[in-house]
């Protein structure tokens, strides 16, 4: 839209079907968004209007909501449904606060999908070889594309808490400061984007893909999450000893009834289950620990006043406001039920049956499709859209075949 049509304020809309649109391009059938497929409005967040600083030309990027013409939130719009989970949050006098760690991998063009991808030539004439996990020194080969994405950061009002190398091969992770968790959705999804975008200014191609390259960990999008009481803005997981409350109780255990139920909208694609079967600290469970990375609810060692349940399901990949809104939902769903979790487990331990979670997307797929929690938390729409969507997607995968099974398989009897 040009600039003066915005400040004009011109309604932008559009069809409701593009909420629905698969990673293909493709639409599932009309019957899931309305045989019409009629308009939605985009309406601004007016706090989340930015001058693009990459961009020669001026340009700018607004976060909307997608509102149905009646004005109600559309129930496809997954901003819209942290939105709703947030205020079930707020009609119980409570706010949850929420960070996100977000992991990426920093590549050369990789102009064939054949071939993996490989890390970018540094100021140093050298491709990283996978020894500068946590090093001080390990983005000093890339440092004209992180000092502009540092300025970018600042421009967007993007405050960064910590900044690392990860384990991976030219792997790194962002701690963005944690608040209100709209409010870092936006941020996350702002972050994925100027990533994506600065890179291209330096040569460099950003991948947010859960697992980019074999025997290598992949990229997670832990959630930490906490709830503060409205009026004293205590948080509710500590009582006035320093001690954990029920209602920290209650929220792993609501967490744990709906992890395996909501895999799916943690792992949206088929290569996030390269991830979680390939672990490494990236646990497809729904165990809970205290410091226990090989869990997937982990309670970081904290005060009191910072006590907090960290949830490692989510990737790179996933959808910053639906996991976001799952996560939370669920905790909810227990605090409102009052569930108990099972025994934290520490150190080495065997997964139980019952907290074990789908490892294919198929898996997930079937799993939500019989999901009467996620129906009642996110609608029906919303959820059978979601399913018939990521059907097309898993679809075209099995449409092709790979080159394992080229290799392997063509000179078997």
């Amino acid at each position: 839209m040009t600039a003066e049509g915005f400040l004009e304020g011109r309604r932008l809309q559009l069809a409701r079907g593009v909420l629905l649109q698969c990673i293909m391009g493709g639409y599932p059938a009309a019957r899931f968004y309305g045989s019409d497929d009629g308009d939605l409005a985009l309406i601004a967040e007016p706090t989340q209007i930015h001058r693009l600083p990459w961009s020669d030309d001026p340009r700018a990027l607004a976060i909307c909501d997608a509102d149905e013409l009646t004005g109600e939130s559309s129930n496809l719009s997954t901003r819209g449904q942290l939105k709703k989970v947030i205020a079930r949050y707020a009609a119980r006098g409570l706010a949850p606060v929420v960070a996100t760690e977000l992991e990426f991998f920093v590549f050369a063009p990789n102009t064939d999908p054949t071939q993996a991808f490989r890390p970018p030539v540094g100021l140093d004439g050298r491709r990283e070889d996978g020894q500068s996990a946590f090093s001080v020194s390990s983005n000093n080969g890339l440092r004209p594309f992180f000092n502009e994405v540092y300025k970018c950061m600042a421009a967007l009002g993007l405050p960064r808490d910590t900044f690392m190398h990860e384990m991976g091969v030219s792997q790194f992770e962002i701690n963005l400061l944690h608040g209100d968790p709209l409010l870092l959705a936006d941020q996350t999804f702002l972050f994925k984007h100027l990533l994506k975008e600065v890179a291209l200014k330096h040569g460099l191609t950003v991948v947010c893909m859960a697992k980019p390259l074999a025997h290598t960990p992949g990229s997670s999008m832990h959630i930490h999450q906490s709830i503060v009481d409205s009026n004293s803005g205590k948080n509710v997981f500590s009582d006035e000893q320093g001690e954990p409350t029920a209602m920290f109780r209650h929220f792993i255990g609501g967490k744990q009834a709906g992890m395996a139920d909501f895999t799916a909208l943690f792992a949206p694609n088929v290569n996030s289950y390269q991830r979680l079967c390939h672990p490494y600290a990236s646990p497809n469970n729904a165990c809970w620990s205290h410091d226990n990375r090989a869990a997937g609810l982990r309670i970081p060692a904290s005060s009191p006043v910072a006590r907090r349940v960290e949830n490692r399901l989510p990737g790179a990949d996933a959808n910053p406001y639906l996991a976001i809104a799952a996560s939370l939902a669920a905790g909810l769903h227990g605090i409102e039920h009052e569930l108990e979790p099972s025994e934290a487990i520490q150190g080495e331990f065997e997964v139980p049956d019952n907290l074990s979670l789908p490892c294919t997307l198929h898996a997930a797929l079937e799993r939500l499709k019989r999901s009467q929690l996620a129906r009642e938390l996110f609608g029906q729409e919303f959820i059978e859209g979601y399913i018939a969507s990521k059907t097309m997607e898993l679809t075209s995968f099995f449409d092709e075949i790979t080159p394992w099974e080229r290799r392997v398989l063509a000179a078997q009897a």
